[in-house]
């Protein structure tokens, strides 16, 4: 049995949120992607590599992944001045099994803090659960990165396990986070309000 609905559902045009706005990559969203991939401090964050990626992966990355059918990625863009802040994405989509795993990033930094990530990742989690069928929405972070956890516990994921001392940075190792929120808590969380 096949739980997740047709392409059009899976890779809609736009989602629309109280202050950001989900929409598909476009080929001009690479010189954010640059800068973004670019910068130590987004590399810190979200790689386990040391350092940035370089110009030819950023590129390898965007167009093999990001504009690729293998991922529901979209562009984050804050609604009333359509700025492009940042990227969220779907992969591993396993129909059968009902589940995915998400992916985030705020790339400008002025828009950390701001709660644009938490609404993004509010909007990709209803978007599995009622228009893809999904039961199971998961992520892994890093330890280091408490204004991701926060964020992703104010959407209602659950620190499922850890991958102990899976990353070192900062003179020390951490630990990488495995996060989920399932249908029913979903569910029951839209219910309370």
């Amino acid at each position: 049995m096949t739980l997740v609905p047709g392409r059009q559902a899976w890779r809609p045009e736009s989602i629309v949120g109280d202050r950001v706005v989900l929409r598909r990559h476009r080929s001009e969203n690479l010189t954010a992607f640059t800068r973004w991939y670019s910068d130590p401090e987004v590399a810190r964050l979200t790689r386990y590599q040391v350092g940035p990626l370089s110009a030819e992966e950023i590129q390898r990355f965007f167009h093999g992944r990001i504009m690729g059918a293998d991922f529901m990625a979209m562009a984050i863009h804050v609604r009333d001045t359509d700025r492009l802040v940042g990227t969220c994405a779907f992969s591993q989509l396993d129909g059968d099994n009902g589940s995915t795993l998400f992916h985030i990033t705020i790339g400008e930094r002025d828009a950390w803090g701001q709660g644009y990530g938490s609404e993004a990742t509010g909007l990709m989690v209803a978007h599995a659960f009622t228009r893809l069928a999904l039961h199971r929405v998961a992520l892994t972070v890093f330890e280091f990165n408490p204004r991701a956890i926060r964020a992703y516990e104010k959407c209602g994921f659950t620190v499922e396990g850890r991958a102990r001392d899976a990353i070192f940075r900062d003179g020390r190792f951490w630990d990488e986070l495995h996060m989920s929120i399932i249908a029913e808590d979903w569910e029951a969380r839209q219910k309370q309000g």
